[in-house]
């Protein structure tokens, strides 16, 4: 199960993508753009990194997409 909050080390800078990996799993490794990164990092930084879910943002997309394919069938029906 993955964490939604877990510590990554900034290893290096490519072309403004921060090359980040996750402390506990070496080998997991994020590429993110730099400008996501609180201002100053810098190489060999430990940052603390949290994934929140959106539940009403998901709901809210996921009425807009429905809203959307029963126009499309409406319009389909009536053409």
């Amino acid at each position: 199960m993955m964490k939604s909050s877990f510590k990554a080390s900034l290893d290096r800078v490519e072309e403004n993508i921060a090359v980040l990996h996750v402390r506990d799993e070496e080998t997991i490794k994020l590429d993110i753009p730099l400008s996501l990164l609180p201002v100053g990092s810098k190489e060999g930084d430990i940052l603390d990194v949290s994934i929140l879910k959106d539940v009403e943002g998901t709901d809210d997309a996921k009425k807009r997409v429905s809203s959307l394919l029963e126009k499309l069938k409406n319009k389909h029906q009536d053409g």
